[in-house]
């Protein structure tokens, strides 16, 4: 009986799928099942371990020692299960980062695992981080810089042999790969095999990606492939895991630079226009960096931050993805594991029921008056069947009616995204003391729209759509209450240990704006900024002769105005005859992670004065900017 019953339902319900076929034309534009079935994960994982955990450094040069790299404890297991019970349902590695260190050991150079001391050369971290994910069944991609700082042939056309081979040994030996993951950072200073010199590179050329592609899509077909500019999943435009309030899964892809990081707002919100469809996803670290650094102890995302950036990425259609990086010894640190562990906690307890069960439904129009598309399919649970409107209404409204009086303060709002994405405008109301309230108004839904707003009790609900493209529908809807676990505690990481005292501090030179005292006024919120002719110089008188152990600079957040790439610093007794450079270097991705830069120096210096130079600012723009600076 039940099998009949089964073979009935079947029938009834791919027939109100073909009717809505037939009678719904999709957009111009539209996902494949497999963009969407991607996107439905939500929530993927990023292992950012490689050369430069073990250098305390972002951006390794490319001159590292393979020797340094030497995990004691590596348990890669460990990784997946955190992951795993953190809610992820796919993990990307960094199997070469842009200093050219391979995890794998390659058969096309040197610069490897397999001449490290890791399991006295005969390691393949590879291997274990896809033997553990295939495990504990969840997906497993990778990661494959194209800037490589160690090769001696980067930027000649040879490179392109070498990375193409080293692709293909990747997608060959590893079982099935979920996604391959290309950026943007290309061309500038490396070690290049010795070279010791800047190579430029035009990234709209260089890189031959159709070929590129046709080697992925020919040895792992079923594989997703990331980039700036797609094809199946682009960079959000942002390394804070947030996607515009209004985002579009359509875009043109013609339109987008590889290493587009000028083209962040477009890249931000998609484009309603867009001929290609392109799932968007949100990348952002844990911690204040990509790599582990144990000075970032005290910056893990907690998990209500977690769930904050939930909220800003999946809730605005997008996929979330999350780096937890591993430590020197080869582990994910327990602080990392337990928020990643208790924001699933959170999200379940907010998600488990939806307390629009047993509501009923009526729309202001609905299409062809046909119960194919009735109003009651938005309260049905199911993303398949959905309620849809006419083509030629300017406004339309559907309206809940809950069983009681409810309260909420999450909604969840979906298309049946196969058709396209149509809905541009639209506000929420409650019934409220014997009137209709606005408690939301946004903009685009996507897959998925998750809204946050203050508790509400009511047993009324409408939801007015007011811009779409097309026939505006919608195919689920769903009100929760948020955990009670859900705290907001937002601080910036903005703790050194062994902060010199400022009172005594005064900055002395190059300084013409008089508000410069905000540099070193101890207010990490303060943005301190000056348009400069030439390069940058800040000498700071210190009051007294002290040791000094590093320093560190706090950008501005907004990646706007005068952020600095690349520093000296020097040291004085008498601010007039200058030390060598007690350090030189770079902020490494300060463009697209503008966190606190901590620099250690080789060792302790004495002196009263010190004298820091911005040897070069972002972009090569012409103003310089602080939030704050800082001595230890």
């Amino acid at each position: 009986m039940k099998s009949i019953l089964l073979v009935v339902l079947l029938i009834v319900s791919t027939n109100y799928l073909f009717a809505q076929q037939k009678n719904f034309e999709p957009n111009k534009v539209v996902p494949t099942k497999s963009m969407i079935d991607y996107q439905k994960q939500e929530l993927i994982g990023f292992i950012h371990f490689n050369m430069n955990t073990f250098t305390n450094k972002e951006w390794g040069y490319g001159d590292e020692a393979e020797a340094l790299f030497n995990p004691t404890k590596l348990d890669v297991e460990q990784w997946v299960k955190a992951a795993k019970a953190g809610g992820i349902k796919e993990i990307i590695l960094t199997a070469k980062h842009h200093d050219g260190f391979c995890l794998w050991p390659t058969k096309f150079g040197e610069h490897s695992v397999k001449n490290s001391p890791y399991k006295n050369g005969k390691g393949d971290i590879v291997k274990e981080f896809t033997d553990a994910c295939k495990k504990y069944g969840i997906k497993s991609g990778l990661y494959l810089s194209p800037w490589d700082r160690n090769h001696a042939l980067y930027g000649k056309p040879e490179y392109i042999t070498y990375y193409k081979n080293q692709l293909t040994e990747l997608l060959s030996n590893y079982g099935e790969i979920s996604e391959v993951w290309l950026d943007g950072a290309n061309g500038g200073d490396g070690y290049y095999g010795g070279a010791r010199e800047k190579r430029i590179i035009d990234s709209k050329t260089y890189y031959p990606f159709e070929e590129i592609y046709q080697i992925v899509n020919k040895l792992q077909p079923t594989a997703k492939i990331f980039s700036d500019v797609g094809p199946d999943i682009h960079w959000i435009g942002n390394e804070s895991g947030i996607a515009g309030e209004t985002f579009w899964s359509t875009i043109n892809k013609d339109s987008i630079a590889f290493g587009g990081a000028s083209q962040g707002t477009y890249l931000n919100t998609g484009d309603p226009k867009g001929v290609n469809w392109i799932v968007g996803q949100c990348d952002v670290s844990i911690r204040p960096g990509w790599f582990y650094h144990a000075n970032e102890n005290g910056g893990v995302k907690s998990p209500s931050q977690l769930v904050d950036l939930y909220y800003k990425s999946v809730g605005r259609n997008a996929v979330f993805l999350l780096n937890i990086p591993p430590n020197n010894e080869g582990l994910m640190d327990e602080v990392d594991v337990a928020s990643l562990k208790e924001f699933k906690v959170i999200l379940d307890e907010t998600f488990a029921i939806n307390l629009i069960k047993g509501a009923t439904v009526k729309a202001s129009n609905t299409r062809r008056n046909s119960k194919t598309f009735g109003a009651n399919f938005i309260v049905d649970n199911s993303t398949e069947t959905f309620w849809a409107a006419d083509d030629i209404q300017d406004s339309v409204f559907f309206e809940i009616q809950l069983p009681k009086v409810t309260s909420f303060d999450r909604m969840l709002l979906q298309e049946p995204i196969a058709y396209g994405q149509r809905i541009a405008k639209f506000y929420v109301q409650v019934y409220v003391n014997n009137q209709w309230k606005t408690i939301a108004s946004e903009t685009t839904i996507g897959l998925k729209r998750l809204l946050r707003f203050d508790a509400v009790n009511t047993n009324k609900i409408r939801v007015v759509l007011k811009e779409y493209f097309g026939a505006p529908a919608i195919s689920n809807m769903g009100i929760y209450k948020s955990s009670s676990k859900e705290i907001i505690k937002i601080k910036p990481n903005t703790d050194i240990a062994g902060d010199l005292d400022k009172n005594n501090w005064k900055i002395t030179t190059n300084t013409p704006n008089t508000s410069a005292s905000m540099i070193i006024d101890g207010n990490f919120f303060n943005s301190w900024r000056q348009r400069i002719s030439e390069p940058f110089s800040m000498v700071i008188d210190l009051g007294k002769n002290q040791a000094i152990s590093g320093f560190y600079y706090v950008p501005r957040s907004d990646k706007q105005l005068g952020n600095i790439e690349k520093y000296s610093i020097y040291v004085s007794n008498d601010g007039k005859n200058w030390s060598e450079a007690i350090s030189k270097g770079e902020f490494a991705n300060i463009i697209n992670n503008p966190i606190i830069q901590k620099v250690n120096f080789n060792q302790k210096v004495n002196g009263k004065y010190i004298k820091f130079n911005a040897d070069k600012i972002v972009e090569d723009k012409k103003d310089v900017s602080f939030l704050e600076f800082g001595l230890y």
